[in-house]
Protein backbone atom coordinates (compact mmCIF):
# COMPACT_ATOMS: atom_id res chain seq x y z
CA UNK A 1 0.00 0.00 0.00
CA UNK A 2 1.28 3.42 -0.71
CA UNK A 3 1.86 5.67 1.99
CA UNK A 4 0.21 8.66 0.83
CA UNK A 5 -2.20 11.03 3.01
CA UNK A 6 -5.53 9.01 4.28
CA UNK A 7 -7.93 11.85 4.09
CA UNK A 8 -8.66 12.40 0.78
CA UNK A 9 -11.32 9.43 -0.26
CA UNK A 10 -12.67 8.70 -3.67
CA UNK A 11 -14.17 11.21 -5.97
CA UNK A 12 -18.44 10.63 -5.63
CA UNK A 13 -18.16 12.52 -8.95
CA UNK A 14 -16.11 10.63 -10.87
CA UNK A 15 -18.21 9.13 -14.32
CA UNK A 16 -19.44 5.97 -13.76
CA UNK A 17 -19.69 2.90 -16.07
CA UNK A 18 -19.80 3.95 -19.75
CA UNK A 19 -22.70 2.36 -21.53
CA UNK A 20 -19.94 1.19 -24.65
CA UNK A 21 -17.92 -1.13 -22.15
CA UNK A 22 -20.76 -4.22 -22.67
CA UNK A 23 -17.73 -6.56 -23.79
CA UNK A 24 -15.78 -8.85 -22.26
CA UNK A 25 -13.70 -7.72 -19.05
CA UNK A 26 -10.03 -7.37 -20.44
CA UNK A 27 -7.52 -9.85 -20.15
CA UNK A 28 -4.45 -9.43 -17.81
CA UNK A 29 -1.40 -10.85 -18.90
CA UNK A 30 0.56 -12.45 -16.23
CA UNK A 31 3.26 -11.58 -14.63
CA UNK A 32 5.93 -12.82 -11.92
CA UNK A 33 4.85 -15.02 -8.87
CA UNK A 34 3.37 -12.63 -6.46
CA UNK A 35 1.71 -10.02 -9.36
CA UNK A 36 -2.06 -11.26 -8.75
CA UNK A 37 -2.72 -9.17 -5.97
CA UNK A 38 -2.78 -6.36 -8.73
CA UNK A 39 -0.07 -3.81 -6.66
CA UNK A 40 2.82 -6.33 -5.83
CA UNK A 41 4.70 -6.32 -8.60
CA UNK A 42 7.87 -4.86 -9.20
CA UNK A 43 9.58 -3.32 -12.32
CA UNK A 44 13.12 -5.35 -12.56
CA UNK A 45 15.96 -2.38 -13.04
CA UNK A 46 17.51 -3.80 -16.38
CA UNK A 47 14.03 -3.18 -18.10
CA UNK A 48 12.99 -0.09 -16.07
CA UNK A 49 16.35 1.53 -17.30
CA UNK A 50 15.73 0.29 -21.36
CA UNK A 51 12.46 1.60 -20.92
CA UNK A 52 13.37 5.04 -19.56
CA UNK A 53 15.91 5.19 -22.32
CA UNK A 54 13.39 6.03 -25.01
CA UNK A 55 13.08 9.44 -22.92
CA UNK A 56 16.36 10.47 -23.42
CA UNK A 57 15.96 10.99 -27.61
CA UNK A 58 12.39 11.86 -27.15
CA UNK A 59 13.71 14.59 -24.57
CA UNK A 60 15.56 16.12 -27.86
CA UNK A 61 12.03 16.17 -29.64
CA UNK A 62 10.50 18.09 -26.75
CA UNK A 63 13.16 20.47 -26.06
CA UNK A 64 14.64 21.75 -29.37
CA UNK A 65 11.72 23.16 -31.27
CA UNK A 66 10.85 24.28 -27.83
CA UNK A 67 13.81 25.97 -27.20
CA UNK A 68 15.42 26.93 -30.47
CA UNK A 69 12.47 27.03 -33.32
CA UNK A 70 11.02 30.55 -31.97
CA UNK A 71 14.33 31.69 -31.78
CA UNK A 72 15.43 30.26 -35.10
CA UNK A 73 12.12 31.69 -37.10
CA UNK A 74 12.66 35.15 -35.92
CA UNK A 75 16.34 35.46 -36.17
CA UNK A 76 17.94 33.54 -38.97
CA UNK A 77 14.55 33.06 -40.74
CA UNK A 78 13.17 36.76 -40.51
CA UNK A 79 10.28 35.63 -39.37
CA UNK A 80 7.63 38.29 -37.71
CA UNK A 81 6.30 37.11 -33.80
CA UNK A 82 3.00 37.49 -35.07
CA UNK A 83 3.81 34.87 -38.23
CA UNK A 84 6.03 32.89 -35.97
CA UNK A 85 3.10 31.94 -33.47
CA UNK A 86 0.69 30.88 -35.38
CA UNK A 87 3.43 28.72 -37.30
CA UNK A 88 4.10 26.99 -34.09
CA UNK A 89 0.75 26.49 -32.81
CA UNK A 90 -1.11 25.72 -35.64
CA UNK A 91 1.55 22.58 -35.65
CA UNK A 92 0.42 21.35 -32.10
CA UNK A 93 -3.37 21.84 -32.61
CA UNK A 94 -2.73 19.03 -35.26
CA UNK A 95 -0.74 17.24 -33.09
CA UNK A 96 -3.38 17.45 -30.19
CA UNK A 97 -6.03 16.46 -32.61
CA UNK A 98 -4.20 13.22 -33.52
CA UNK A 99 -3.25 12.00 -30.17
CA UNK A 100 -6.84 11.10 -28.80
CA UNK A 101 -6.79 8.97 -32.30
CA UNK A 102 -3.58 7.81 -31.92
CA UNK A 103 -4.67 6.42 -27.68
CA UNK A 104 -7.55 4.48 -29.50
CA UNK A 105 -5.65 3.50 -32.06
CA UNK A 106 -3.01 2.19 -29.50
CA UNK A 107 -5.73 0.06 -27.21
CA UNK A 108 -7.19 -1.78 -30.23
CA UNK A 109 -3.52 -3.13 -31.08
CA UNK A 110 -2.96 -3.79 -27.57
CA UNK A 111 -6.54 -5.68 -27.41
CA UNK A 112 -5.91 -7.54 -31.32
CA UNK A 113 -1.88 -8.39 -30.17
CA UNK A 114 -1.18 -7.97 -26.99
CA UNK A 115 0.91 -5.03 -26.97
CA UNK A 116 1.22 -1.54 -28.23
CA UNK A 117 5.08 -1.65 -29.73
CA UNK A 118 4.03 -1.61 -33.37
CA UNK A 119 2.73 1.39 -33.33
CA UNK A 120 5.88 2.46 -31.57
CA UNK A 121 7.88 1.61 -34.94
CA UNK A 122 6.93 4.68 -36.63
CA UNK A 123 8.82 6.91 -33.65
CA UNK A 124 12.18 5.76 -35.54
CA UNK A 125 11.51 8.09 -38.38
CA UNK A 126 11.28 11.32 -35.62
CA UNK A 127 15.18 12.18 -36.57
CA UNK A 128 14.45 12.63 -40.30
CA UNK A 129 11.43 15.07 -39.45
CA UNK A 130 13.62 16.95 -37.21
CA UNK A 131 16.47 17.03 -39.92
CA UNK A 132 14.14 18.67 -42.35
CA UNK A 133 12.73 21.30 -39.69
CA UNK A 134 15.77 23.14 -39.34
CA UNK A 135 17.02 22.22 -43.13
CA UNK A 136 15.09 25.22 -44.64
CA UNK A 137 15.80 25.56 -48.41
CA UNK A 138 18.40 29.28 -48.61
CA UNK A 139 16.01 30.56 -50.84
CA UNK A 140 12.97 30.64 -48.38
CA UNK A 141 12.50 34.08 -45.83
CA UNK A 142 9.64 35.14 -43.82
CA UNK A 143 6.57 33.27 -44.38
CA UNK A 144 7.79 31.13 -46.54
CA UNK A 145 10.07 29.60 -44.52
CA UNK A 146 7.89 29.50 -41.61
CA UNK A 147 5.80 27.62 -43.72
CA UNK A 148 8.45 24.79 -44.50
CA UNK A 149 9.29 24.69 -41.08
CA UNK A 150 5.69 24.27 -39.76
CA UNK A 151 4.90 21.36 -41.94
CA UNK A 152 7.79 19.55 -41.50
CA UNK A 153 6.80 20.41 -37.62
CA UNK A 154 3.20 18.70 -38.27
CA UNK A 155 4.87 15.27 -39.74
CA UNK A 156 7.51 15.13 -36.48
CA UNK A 157 4.39 15.61 -34.27
CA UNK A 158 2.73 12.45 -35.54
CA UNK A 159 5.75 10.53 -35.68
CA UNK A 160 6.28 11.79 -32.23
CA UNK A 161 2.41 10.71 -31.15
CA UNK A 162 2.70 7.08 -32.78
CA UNK A 163 6.08 7.15 -30.46
CA UNK A 164 4.92 8.68 -27.33
CA UNK A 165 1.19 7.47 -26.56
CA UNK A 166 1.70 3.94 -26.20
CA UNK A 167 5.38 4.35 -24.70
CA UNK A 168 3.58 6.49 -21.70
CA UNK A 169 0.64 4.30 -21.48
CA UNK A 170 3.63 1.73 -20.22
CA UNK A 171 3.36 2.48 -16.64
CA UNK A 172 -0.44 2.15 -16.75
CA UNK A 173 -0.33 -1.24 -18.48
CA UNK A 174 1.99 -2.75 -15.66
CA UNK A 175 0.18 -4.87 -13.12
CA UNK A 176 1.84 -2.56 -9.96
CA UNK A 177 0.79 -0.58 -7.70
CA UNK A 178 0.12 3.59 -7.20
CA UNK A 179 3.93 3.90 -5.37
CA UNK A 180 5.87 1.61 -8.14
CA UNK A 181 4.61 3.21 -11.23
CA UNK A 182 5.22 6.39 -9.43
CA UNK A 183 8.73 5.12 -9.41
CA UNK A 184 8.54 3.85 -13.30
CA UNK A 185 8.07 7.82 -13.75
CA UNK A 186 10.48 8.57 -11.53
CA UNK A 187 13.10 6.27 -13.67
CA UNK A 188 11.99 7.97 -16.80
CA UNK A 189 12.36 11.62 -15.41
CA UNK A 190 15.56 11.34 -14.23
CA UNK A 191 16.85 10.09 -17.95
CA UNK A 192 14.24 12.31 -19.59
CA UNK A 193 15.96 15.22 -17.37
CA UNK A 194 19.16 14.08 -18.64
CA UNK A 195 17.80 14.45 -22.62
CA UNK A 196 16.48 17.95 -21.77
CA UNK A 197 19.49 19.09 -20.33
CA UNK A 198 21.49 17.58 -23.27
CA UNK A 199 19.63 18.95 -25.42
CA UNK A 200 19.11 22.43 -23.47
CA UNK A 201 22.73 23.11 -23.31
CA UNK A 202 24.15 21.15 -26.43
CA UNK A 203 21.59 23.16 -29.20
CA UNK A 204 22.22 26.33 -28.36
CA UNK A 205 26.21 25.48 -28.67
CA UNK A 206 26.05 23.56 -31.53
CA UNK A 207 23.89 26.77 -33.24
CA UNK A 208 25.48 29.95 -31.77
CA UNK A 209 26.52 31.14 -35.02
CA UNK A 210 22.72 31.31 -35.75
CA UNK A 211 23.51 30.06 -38.85
CA UNK A 212 21.25 27.58 -41.53
CA UNK A 213 24.07 25.21 -42.02
CA UNK A 214 24.53 25.03 -38.01
CA UNK A 215 21.11 24.14 -37.55
CA UNK A 216 21.01 21.21 -40.15
CA UNK A 217 24.03 19.79 -38.27
CA UNK A 218 22.66 20.17 -34.97
CA UNK A 219 19.23 18.22 -36.10
CA UNK A 220 21.14 15.50 -37.16
CA UNK A 221 23.05 14.94 -34.10
CA UNK A 222 20.17 14.72 -32.61
CA UNK A 223 18.07 12.64 -34.88
CA UNK A 224 21.25 10.21 -34.36
CA UNK A 225 20.39 9.90 -30.63
CA UNK A 226 16.53 9.80 -31.11
CA UNK A 227 16.89 6.56 -33.37
CA UNK A 228 19.14 4.53 -31.11
CA UNK A 229 17.45 5.55 -27.85
CA UNK A 230 13.81 4.46 -29.16
CA UNK A 231 15.29 1.28 -30.35
CA UNK A 232 16.09 0.92 -26.66
CA UNK A 233 13.22 1.91 -25.51
CA UNK A 234 11.12 -0.61 -27.88
CA UNK A 235 13.15 -3.48 -26.19
CA UNK A 236 12.45 -2.22 -22.73
CA UNK A 237 8.77 -2.12 -22.98
CA UNK A 238 9.10 -5.85 -24.22
CA UNK A 239 10.66 -6.70 -21.35
CA UNK A 240 9.06 -4.39 -18.49
CA UNK A 241 5.85 -5.64 -19.59
CA UNK A 242 7.01 -9.54 -20.04
CA UNK A 243 8.13 -9.38 -16.07
CA UNK A 244 5.67 -6.80 -14.69
CA UNK A 245 2.38 -8.28 -16.28
CA UNK A 246 0.35 -6.68 -18.98
CA UNK A 247 -3.48 -5.31 -18.50
CA UNK A 248 -5.32 -5.55 -21.75
CA UNK A 249 -8.05 -2.83 -22.61
CA UNK A 250 -11.45 -3.38 -22.01
CA UNK A 251 -13.56 -3.74 -25.21
CA UNK A 252 -12.93 -0.82 -27.69
CA UNK A 253 -15.71 2.44 -28.28
CA UNK A 254 -17.47 2.99 -31.64
CA UNK A 255 -14.92 6.06 -31.75
CA UNK A 256 -11.77 8.31 -30.62
CA UNK A 257 -14.43 10.85 -29.92
CA UNK A 258 -16.43 8.43 -27.39
CA UNK A 259 -13.28 8.07 -25.85
CA UNK A 260 -12.40 11.43 -25.37
CA UNK A 261 -15.92 11.93 -24.26
CA UNK A 262 -15.50 8.95 -21.44
CA UNK A 263 -12.54 10.64 -20.29
CA UNK A 264 -13.68 13.72 -19.86
CA UNK A 265 -16.53 12.14 -18.19
CA UNK A 266 -14.13 11.10 -15.37
CA UNK A 267 -14.00 14.55 -12.80
CA UNK A 268 -10.54 14.00 -11.29
CA UNK A 269 -8.85 12.98 -14.48
CA UNK A 270 -10.48 16.33 -16.03
CA UNK A 271 -9.34 18.69 -13.26
CA UNK A 272 -5.82 16.92 -13.32
CA UNK A 273 -5.33 17.12 -17.41
CA UNK A 274 -6.82 21.07 -16.93
CA UNK A 275 -4.05 21.65 -13.88
CA UNK A 276 -1.43 20.16 -16.40
CA UNK A 277 -2.71 22.16 -19.09
CA UNK A 278 -1.80 25.76 -17.58
CA UNK A 279 1.45 23.93 -16.49
CA UNK A 280 2.60 22.53 -19.53
CA UNK A 281 2.05 26.07 -21.15
CA UNK A 282 4.04 27.78 -18.43
CA UNK A 283 7.17 25.53 -18.91
CA UNK A 284 7.07 25.61 -22.17
CA UNK A 285 6.86 29.45 -22.36
CA UNK A 286 10.03 29.66 -20.02
CA UNK A 287 11.50 27.33 -22.51
CA UNK A 288 11.34 29.52 -25.57
CA UNK A 289 11.57 32.60 -23.32
CA UNK A 290 15.27 31.85 -22.17
CA UNK A 291 17.04 32.80 -24.92
CA UNK A 292 15.52 35.64 -25.22
CA UNK A 293 15.52 36.58 -21.70
CA UNK A 294 19.54 35.83 -21.81
CA UNK A 295 20.09 38.01 -24.52
CA UNK A 296 18.02 41.08 -24.21
CA UNK A 297 17.58 41.38 -20.72
CA UNK A 298 21.03 40.07 -19.10
CA UNK A 299 22.46 41.30 -22.20
CA UNK A 300 24.99 37.75 -22.83
CA UNK A 301 23.53 35.44 -25.08
CA UNK A 302 25.57 32.90 -24.14
CA UNK A 303 23.98 32.66 -20.63
CA UNK A 304 21.40 30.96 -22.76
CA UNK A 305 23.31 27.52 -21.96
CA UNK A 306 23.80 28.44 -18.24
CA UNK A 307 20.41 29.11 -17.65
CA UNK A 308 19.25 26.12 -19.30
CA UNK A 309 21.50 24.29 -17.14
CA UNK A 310 20.75 25.29 -13.93
CA UNK A 311 17.09 24.97 -14.80
CA UNK A 312 17.12 21.25 -15.96
CA UNK A 313 20.30 20.05 -14.01
CA UNK A 314 18.56 20.16 -10.47
CA UNK A 315 15.72 18.23 -12.05
CA UNK A 316 18.08 15.16 -12.23
CA UNK A 317 19.11 15.21 -8.59
CA UNK A 318 15.22 16.07 -7.10
CA UNK A 319 13.46 13.66 -9.23
CA UNK A 320 13.71 10.96 -6.38
CA UNK A 321 12.95 13.56 -3.94
CA UNK A 322 10.01 14.48 -5.23
CA UNK A 323 9.57 10.85 -5.29
CA UNK A 324 9.88 10.42 -1.25
CA UNK A 325 7.64 13.58 -0.80
CA UNK A 326 4.86 11.64 -2.37
CA UNK A 327 5.49 8.95 -0.29
CA UNK A 328 4.99 11.06 2.58
CA UNK A 329 2.38 13.76 1.59
CA UNK A 330 0.83 12.30 -1.47
CA UNK A 331 1.33 13.46 -5.10
CA UNK A 332 -1.76 15.91 -5.12
CA UNK A 333 -0.25 18.08 -1.78
CA UNK A 334 3.19 17.34 -3.76
CA UNK A 335 2.12 18.98 -6.72
CA UNK A 336 0.56 21.98 -5.03
CA UNK A 337 3.91 22.31 -3.71
CA UNK A 338 6.11 22.26 -6.78
CA UNK A 339 3.68 24.94 -8.18
CA UNK A 340 3.47 26.79 -5.42
CA UNK A 341 7.31 26.76 -5.84
CA UNK A 342 6.98 27.96 -9.54
CA UNK A 343 4.89 30.89 -8.92
CA UNK A 344 7.37 32.43 -6.36
CA UNK A 345 10.27 31.58 -8.08
CA UNK A 346 9.07 33.16 -11.90
CA UNK A 347 8.11 36.50 -9.40
CA UNK A 348 11.42 36.91 -7.69
CA UNK A 349 12.88 37.23 -11.67
CA UNK A 350 11.19 40.48 -12.21
CA UNK A 351 14.45 42.45 -11.20
CA UNK A 352 15.84 40.92 -14.27
CA UNK A 353 19.42 42.64 -14.62
CA UNK A 354 19.16 44.72 -11.76
CA UNK A 355 20.09 41.23 -9.06
CA UNK A 356 23.41 39.33 -9.83
CA UNK A 357 23.75 37.01 -12.42
CA UNK A 358 24.57 34.16 -9.65
CA UNK A 359 20.99 34.86 -8.10
CA UNK A 360 19.48 34.43 -11.26
CA UNK A 361 20.77 31.45 -11.79
CA UNK A 362 20.04 30.11 -8.13
CA UNK A 363 16.15 31.44 -8.89
CA UNK A 364 16.43 29.46 -12.19
CA UNK A 365 17.29 26.28 -10.07
CA UNK A 366 14.59 26.59 -7.70
CA UNK A 367 12.13 26.53 -10.86
CA UNK A 368 14.43 23.43 -12.40
CA UNK A 369 13.68 22.22 -9.08
CA UNK A 370 9.92 23.06 -9.12
CA UNK A 371 9.89 21.43 -13.05
CA UNK A 372 10.74 18.07 -11.64
CA UNK A 373 7.82 17.69 -9.22
CA UNK A 374 5.42 19.34 -12.02
CA UNK A 375 6.45 16.63 -14.40
CA UNK A 376 6.66 13.61 -12.32
CA UNK A 377 3.81 14.00 -9.75
CA UNK A 378 1.24 14.74 -12.60
CA UNK A 379 2.35 12.02 -14.88
CA UNK A 380 2.18 9.70 -12.02
CA UNK A 381 -0.82 10.37 -11.20
CA UNK A 382 -2.72 9.40 -14.61
CA UNK A 383 -2.00 5.58 -13.83
CA UNK A 384 -4.19 6.19 -10.76
CA UNK A 385 -6.96 7.65 -12.50
CA UNK A 386 -6.57 4.14 -15.02
CA UNK A 387 -6.95 2.33 -12.40
CA UNK A 388 -10.37 3.44 -10.63
CA UNK A 389 -11.48 3.68 -14.04
CA UNK A 390 -10.73 0.09 -14.55
CA UNK A 391 -12.68 -0.52 -11.11
CA UNK A 392 -15.51 1.11 -12.30
CA UNK A 393 -15.33 -1.12 -15.73
CA UNK A 394 -13.66 0.97 -18.49
CA UNK A 395 -10.07 0.42 -18.39
CA UNK A 396 -8.71 2.36 -21.45
CA UNK A 397 -5.32 3.06 -20.81
CA UNK A 398 -4.43 4.07 -24.22
CA UNK A 399 -7.65 6.37 -24.35
CA UNK A 400 -6.95 8.35 -21.41
CA UNK A 401 -3.15 8.57 -22.49
CA UNK A 402 -3.49 10.02 -25.43
CA UNK A 403 -5.94 12.64 -23.80
CA UNK A 404 -3.32 13.22 -21.94
CA UNK A 405 -0.17 13.59 -24.54
CA UNK A 406 -3.07 15.73 -26.69
CA UNK A 407 -3.37 18.33 -23.61
CA UNK A 408 1.00 18.27 -23.45
CA UNK A 409 1.34 18.90 -27.00
CA UNK A 410 -1.23 21.80 -26.86
CA UNK A 411 0.89 23.15 -23.77
CA UNK A 412 4.35 22.21 -25.54
CA UNK A 413 2.72 25.02 -28.42
CA UNK A 414 0.51 27.31 -26.36
CA UNK A 415 4.03 28.36 -24.31
CA UNK A 416 5.94 29.53 -27.31
CA UNK A 417 2.65 31.44 -28.76
CA UNK A 418 1.60 32.98 -25.73
CA UNK A 419 5.68 34.70 -25.33
CA UNK A 420 5.20 35.35 -29.12
CA UNK A 421 2.30 37.63 -28.47
CA UNK A 422 3.87 39.48 -25.46
CA UNK A 423 6.66 39.75 -27.95
CA UNK A 424 4.53 41.03 -30.58
CA UNK A 425 2.44 43.59 -28.37
CA UNK A 426 5.69 44.99 -26.96
CA UNK A 427 7.09 45.54 -31.22
CA UNK A 428 9.77 42.98 -30.90
CA UNK A 429 11.46 43.16 -34.14
CA UNK A 430 12.89 39.88 -36.25
CA UNK A 431 16.13 39.81 -37.81
CA UNK A 432 17.93 38.03 -40.27
CA UNK A 433 20.88 35.24 -40.10
CA UNK A 434 21.50 36.34 -36.52
CA UNK A 435 22.15 39.94 -37.34
CA UNK A 436 20.48 41.18 -34.35
CA UNK A 437 17.85 44.31 -34.94
CA UNK A 438 17.94 47.29 -33.05
CA UNK A 439 15.15 46.45 -29.88
CA UNK A 440 12.78 49.13 -28.44
CA UNK A 441 12.50 49.50 -24.65
CA UNK A 442 8.84 48.15 -25.07
CA UNK A 443 10.26 45.46 -26.58
CA UNK A 444 12.81 44.67 -24.17
CA UNK A 445 10.06 44.99 -21.12
CA UNK A 446 8.23 42.83 -22.95
CA UNK A 447 11.09 39.88 -23.27
CA UNK A 448 11.25 40.43 -19.02
CA UNK A 449 7.51 40.44 -18.51
CA UNK A 450 6.91 37.39 -20.58
CA UNK A 451 9.61 35.68 -18.99
CA UNK A 452 8.65 36.01 -15.29
CA UNK A 453 4.75 37.69 -14.56
CA UNK A 454 3.22 35.56 -17.21
CA UNK A 455 4.74 32.39 -16.15
CA UNK A 456 3.24 33.28 -12.58
CA UNK A 457 -0.43 33.85 -13.39
CA UNK A 458 -0.15 30.79 -15.38
CA UNK A 459 0.88 28.82 -12.80
CA UNK A 460 -1.29 30.21 -10.26
CA UNK A 461 -4.34 29.08 -12.44
CA UNK A 462 -2.76 25.44 -12.05
CA UNK A 463 -2.37 25.82 -8.75
CA UNK A 464 -6.53 26.90 -8.50
CA UNK A 465 -7.74 23.86 -10.86
CA UNK A 466 -5.03 21.73 -8.91
CA UNK A 467 -6.19 22.09 -5.26
CA UNK A 468 -9.90 20.63 -6.58
CA UNK A 469 -8.57 17.77 -7.34
CA UNK A 470 -9.01 15.03 -4.99
CA UNK A 471 -6.40 12.01 -6.06
CA UNK A 472 -4.67 10.73 -3.21
CA UNK A 473 -7.26 8.78 -2.32
CA UNK A 474 -7.01 7.06 -5.56
CA UNK A 475 -3.53 6.23 -5.19
CA UNK A 476 -4.74 4.81 -1.46
CA UNK A 477 -7.52 2.63 -3.24
CA UNK A 478 -5.28 1.18 -5.61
Amino acid sequence: MDPLSPHAGPDPHDAGPDPHDAGPAPRVTPGPAGAEGGGSARAERGPLLQYATGSLGMGAWVTVPGLLLLYFLTHTLGVSPLVAGPALLIPKIVDAVVHPVVGTLSDRQARRQGNRRGMMRWGLLLGVAMTAMFTVPAGLHGTPAAVWVAAWYVVGNLLFAAFQVPYLTTPSDLRVGSHESTRVFMVRMVLLTVGLLAAGVLAPVLVADEQRGSYTRMACVFAVLMLVTALVAIRGVRRLTATGGFREPAAHSPSALADVRLAWADRGFRLLVLSYLFTGTTTHLVLAAVPFYAEHVLGRSGLTAVLMGAFLGPAMITSPLWFRVSGRIGKQRGLLLAQLLFVLGSLVLVAGDHVPVALTVAVVALLGTSFAGLQLLAFSMVPDVVAAAERRGHSRAGAYTGVWTATEAVGTAAGPYVYSAVLAVGGFAASVDGEGARQTAGAVHAVLIGFTVVPAVLMAVAWLVQRRCRLDGLADAR
